[in-house]
Parts: structure tokens; sequence; C-alpha cells
């Protein structure tokens, strides 16, 4: 009764998600409190959500924290000296300028939005595309492939992952940090073949070889702009890092002094502090309250039973020589699945009862939180019909939706395999 009860909770969770009858954040707390009620449970039903919210206090508090911060960096122009000296560098090389526009969405993709990533990349690097006659498409998918293998702990989908399995962030993360480094050496390896066959198309071999600085520079008028302390900000955000990989200092923590000391680095006043927190205050209580609504539904569905009892169903109809395999198999279909499912449905509705399915077959949840985050809204985001960002992609670029995704799917597709064989090599889950 339970295992039948939890798969007809999740099924009209996705159904009202993917329909858009309900918003994420009502579907994840209404849902499954009637599914509760149904059970039986009455008042109990407020223990099992606050127990599920309390498991994600800490990711939620860093996922605040961390728009913040990285939504004052970018005010603060924190990437323009970079971006700049990209521009230069590229000059009118299609294979520099296709690996330039991988580079500048890496970097701008270290606040983990895809909509802030295309917004910067798109208008500063289309310019080049269109001089020399570049294929659009190549721009679309180069910054499509930066963004997507860099799934950075505080991105969205790892928050999902770690929110949902309630797990640390850093467990997932820090062994998949070989696996993401070798992700970037296909994504560059992919741009300067994008680029070459940029060059034998258009038959600029002569221009190829330029190295002529290009003069389009962003418009750096804006008086948020602290453009003298550009290396002070990037100075700050390499040593959180670092100390969030490395000394495995808590996220939450981090970016809570992250964000005084931006505010203190570059708006000193107390109101322009103010005015900072309340432009990017909304993205981040939005993800916090979807969050939030995400621990109380993990939370019934695991203190009801109705986890457990959906997992020991699965596992009755599957065949024994398949569970060793589940982490391997959901690598590699990670990026279709960015297709068919959105961000949380996937993350807080299919991927808890697949990883209590996997564990009856010795794998750990970390392992099954690990194989979705090499491609499921990670590296395919930028393909998905259900997430707003790529169609901002392909409207900057000024292609079909439907082109963007024939010509950028394949290449997607071969990176989160690639990463996925790199993680079974390296011993992260098995094959």
């Amino acid at each position: 009764m339970l295992a039948l009860l939890g798969v007809l909770t999740i099924l009209i969770l996705l159904t009202l998600i993917l329909t858009k009858t309900m918003t994420p954040l009502s579907a994840l707390i209404a849902v499954p409190i009637a599914a509760a009620l149904l059970a039986g449970f009455g008042p109990k039903t407020a223990t099992f959500m606050l127990h599920g919210i309390q498991s994600v206090s800490g990711v939620a508090g860093m996922f605040i924290f961390a728009i913040l911060y990285f939504g004052i960096m970018t005010d603060a122009g924190m990437l323009d000296p970079i971006i700049d000296g990209i521009l230069r560098a590229v000059g009118n090389n299609p294979r520099r300028i296709v690996a330039g526009t991988a580079l500048l969405a890496l970097l701008v993709h270290l606040d983990g939005s895809g909509a802030v990533t295309f917004l910067v990349t798109v208008p500063v690097m289309l310019p080049l595309y269109e001089r020399l006659g570049m294929d659009r498409r190549v721009l679309a998918c180069a910054a499509s492939l930066a963004a997507g293998v860099n799934f950075l702990p505080w991105t969205g989908p790892m928050i999902r992952a770690s929110a949902s399995l309630h797990l640390p962030v850093a467990a997932i993360f820090n062994p998949l940090f070989p696996v993401q480094l070798a992700g970037l050496v296909f994504v560059f390896a992919a741009s300067w073949w994008l680029g070459g066959r940029e060059v034998r198309r258009l038959g600029l071999s002569v221009v190829a070889n330029s190295t002529q600085p290009d003069t389009t520079q962003p418009d750096r008028t804006s008086p948020l702009r602290r453009p003298g302390r550009c290396w002070l900000n990037l100075l700050l955000t390499a040593c959180m890092i670092a100390g969030m990989t490395a000394f495995k200092l808590e996220p939450a923590a981090v970016f809570m002094a992250g964000v005084v000391l931006a505010l203190q680095l570059n708006y000193p006043h107390p109101d322009m502090q103010r005015a900072r927190i309340n432009a990017h205050a909304q993205a981040a209580l939005l993800m916090a309250g979807i969050l939030f609504a995400a621990g109380s539904f993990t939370g019934i569905m695991k203190e009801s039973g109705m986890l457990d009892a959906m997992a020991k169903a699965a596992v009755a109809i599957t065949p024994p020589g398949a569970g060793h395999h589940l982490p391997f198999a959901l690598g590699l279909i990670s990026v279709p699945l960015s297709v068919l499912f959105d961000p949380d449905s996937f993350y807080f509705g299919v991927l808890p009862v697949l990883a209590r399915t996997a564990a009856n077959f010795g794998i750990t949840p970390v392992q099954m939180a690990q194989s979705a985050i090499v491609g499921l809204h990670t590296t395919g985001f930028p393909v998905s019909p259900l997430t707003p960002a790529p169609f901002l992609l392909v409207g900057l670029v000024g292609i079909e939706f439907r082109d963007h995704q024939r010509f950028t799917l394949p290449f997607l597709l071969a990176a989160s395999v690639w990463m996925t064989l790199v993680a079974v090599a390296l011993g992260i889950f098995p094959v």
C-alpha cells in the first residue's frame, strides 16, 4: 500500500510540475502532505516535514549566500579584466574565438547561473562571430559545453542532489573534481575542433593565423562597477573556493563571511549594501523556498516509509545482475533524462527512489548522486526545454531552439559519457 501510494505521489508531483499546473514549490509541499494524510499519519505529518526541513537547512543557507555573493561580485565587475584579456587574445582566429567563448562562459558560470552566463557571454562574443561569418550554433555550443560541465558545489543540481539525499555537498563534489577536470579538457578540445572546422568551412586559413586584437569592448559604464578592486575580488573568490575544496570549510559559513567581505570591499555605505542585497534577494529566497519545500517532501517520503516501500518494490523487479550497474547506466543516460525531467522533479522525486533501490545492491547514495551530476541538468541543461536558460541562449544568439538541440546535443552527450567513463576508471562508481 505504501509503495503504491509513494509511486502515485511522485507521478502526481511530476505531472503537476511538468504540465505547469502548479509551481514546484507548491507541488512539493501540497502533494506529499495529501499523501501522508491519506495514509493516516495525521499530525505526524508536520513532524515528518520538520525533520526534512532541518536536514536541508545548511544547504539552503549556503545557496542563499552564494547567490548574494556572486551577484554582488558580478555587479562590481569582478571578471571585467579577464573578459578584456580574452577579447585581446582571441583576435581573428576562429579556434581561439571558440576556445575563448568556452573560457569566458566557464568563468562567468562561477555564480552557478546559466542565464547569467549566457547574458554575459553571448553579447561579448557574438560580434566576433558575426564579423567573420562564423556559425552562430558554434557560439551556443561552446557556451553550453562550458556552462554544463561546470557543476560547482553551489550550482542548482548539486544543491538539489545534496538536499534530496541528505548528503554533504563536499561528499558529492570532492571525488568528482578530477572528473570535472577531464570534462573541461573535453570542452576545450571540442571547442578547438569546432574552431578548426570553421576555419576550413570559411576558408580563413590566413585570418586564422592572425592575432590582431579585437577592438570591440563590452560596456563598462555601470556606476556599480569597481574596476580598481577587480583583482582583490578575484583573490577573495579564489581564497573562498580553496577554503571549501582544499580545507573542507563549511560552505554556508564561507559564503556568509564572503558576502560581508564583498559588501565592505565594494560597497561600504550601508544604503548601497542594502540595495545590492535587495537586488539579488528574490532569486536567493525563491531557491531557498524550493529547497525547504523539497526538504519537507523528502522528510514525508522517508519518515512515512513510502521511500523504503518503493525501493523494496523496485528491488523485487530488478534483475539481480543489473543492480550493480545502476550508477553507470544513470551516468550514460543523464543528458537525455534532462530533456524528460525538469531538475526539481528528478532530483527530489526520482533520485531518492533510485538511491534507495541501489542501496539494496551495495551502491551508496553518494554514488547515485554523482552519476546523476555528470549530466542531469548539469551537462544536459543547455538543451532541456524544461528550463528557461536555453531559450534565453538561443534568443541571444539568434537561432532556433531545435537547431541548437540538433547541433549541441551530441557534444553534450559525448561530454557526459566521457566523464562517466572517467568516473568508472577512477573507481568513483562501479561499471
